[in-house]
């Protein structure tokens, strides 16, 4: 019974957000509260969202002031050279603007976390879908796709966990699979020239002149001298996005305003050090990462608005996005915390495991790869990789499968993962795109899912499992 209450609860949430018949954050506290009634267990309800809340706080603390700190990053010009050089390859050609989509996303990736991922792509690359009135799923998708293969290094987490829960070594799990999780990028890639077409032919080529004339507004992310945000646009799709009165416009083709007052170029040495002290410290685990973004949020405040006024301005320019993204973190912690404490998501996952035939035991390694893709969408890495990964590895040892080849095979459905209900970093991307999350997700799951599978066949194909 509590495997189809599982399941039913999952897919009435699914359903729900993607006709949009209730927001996320209703949907993610009311309908595992409602299950949690059906279950018996309503007297407990309390104490199963305490656990959730409990146990993702860090992370929601992690990305309010991660927002913060990369809002002020933008704001101060930390990253307008990276917008120049993408408006210079893109141009005003969205086949262009796709495509590096999917190399910026990939390329921040490096740093190992999601939420940095897309909030520096989205910042780069909103004001030329905006302009051109693309569609911003395609942005959000293909973003999340890249990242989800980059997500597999070493010190995304995946791999961490996989090489922890299996006591194995995470670079014996990764370097064998660079040249499958090569080809997904290449996949990636090769998806977003496709939907970078599809948006030329729909869109035509624009000239950066008749960009100018077509629509002159102000677009900024997170900047301006009273902290207000511009081009605020309905999520899902393209359309006009309506300048804010009083802002000077912009002059010229840009993705920030080149004059907007919060700008520092006298600290921009000190900003792009302080960034990557940030992240070295955060790849060599010197803290814990709230607490590094913490320090980093009053730091760079400190010192870039030295003024209490200023700083005031800037919290309250990024507000929206703290608001949005932290509430979502904390609507997610009770569809976990039912989840979990109820017992529906171990009795779903031990469902499958009873139901996979007996003649795949030899094959446990691409079974693993195939439960991947839908297991890390359903729950969150820690309950995949701690919770059922021993359970498939236990499962390949009795039949001569070595726990690397379950492991190598358990990171291959990280590109849809991203896109996850329980991931807090997709709140971010949408959040910042102006995306409903129904509509990315509508958009994103066959693509994402597609892409895992691509990475499954090439690590057959290369005998990586």
């Amino acid at each position: 019974m509590l495997t189809i209450l599982g399941f039913a609860m999952i897919a009435t949430f699914l359903v729900l957000i993607m006709l949009k018949k209730m927001s996320p954050i209703a949907a993610l506290v009311l309908i595992p509260a409602l299950f949690c009634v059906f279950v018996g267990k309503g007297a407990k309800l309390g104490d199963y969202v305490i656990d959730g809340v409990t146990g993702l706080a860090p992370t929601a603390a992690m990305l309010m002031f991660a927002i913060v700190y990369f809002g002020v990053m933008i704001d101060v010009g930390l990253f307008d050279p990276i917008v120049r050089g993408i408006l210079r390859f893109c141009k005003a050609d969205p086949l262009r603007i796709v495509v590096g989509t999917a190399v910026l996303a990939a390329i921040v990736s490096l740093d190992g976390d999601g939420s940095t991922t897309f909030m520096i792509t989205v910042s780069a690359m909103y004001p030329l879908y905006k302009r051109l009135k693309m569609s911003l799923v395609v942005m959000t998708g293909v973003a999340a796709m890249a990242n989800g293969v980059m997500n597999t290094l070493p010190w995304g987490g995946p791999t961490a966990r996989a090489a922890t829960a299996l006591k194995v070594d995470a670079s014996d799990i990764f370097v064998p699979m660079i040249p499958a999780l090569a080809v997904g990028l290449v996949f990636v890639l090769a998806l977003a020239y496709v939907l970078g077409r599809r948006e030329r032919k729909r869109l035509g080529v624009l000239t950066l002149d008749e960009v100018r004339v077509e629509e002159k507004e102000t677009v900024l992310v997170g900047a301006g001298a009273g902290g207000g945000r511009a081009a605020q646009g309905t999520g899902g799709g393209p359309g006009p996005a309506a300048g804010l009165p009083g802002r000077p416009e912009e002059e010229g083709f840009q993705g920030l305003d080149p004059n907007r007052p919060t700008l520092r170029p006298g600290l921009y040495w000190f900003n792009g050090l302080l960034t990557v002290a940030l992240l070295t410290a955060m790849i060599m685990e010197w803290l814990p990462i709230p607490v590094l973004f913490l320090l980093g949020a009053a730091l760079a405040l400190t010192v870039n608005f030295p003024y209490m006024p200023d700083q005031k301005a800037r919290i309250a320019a990024h507000a929206e996005n703290v608001l949005n993204v932290s509430g979502m973190v904390f609507a997610a912690a009770v569809f976990t915390g039912v989840l979990q404490g109820t017992g529906m998501v171990d009795h779903m996952a031990t469902w499958l495991v009873d139901n996979i035939p007996a003649g795949m035991g030899p094959h446990m390694a691409f079974v693993t790869g195939v439960l991947s893709i839908p297991l890390t969408y359903f729950m969150s890495n820690d309950g995949f990789y701690f919770g059922i990964l021993p359970v498939l590895a236990e499962a390949g040892h009795a039949h001569g499968v070595s726990s690397l080849e379950i492991a190598r095979a358990s990171i291959v459905g990280q590109p849809l993962h991203m896109s996850s209900p329980l991931v807090p970093a997709v709140y971010v991307l949408v959040g910042m795109a102006k995306v409903e999350f129904g509509d990315h997700t509508r958009f994103v799951v066959k693509w994402a899912a597609l892409t895992s599978l691509v990475v499954l066949g090439a690590a057959v194909l290369f005998g990586i499992i």
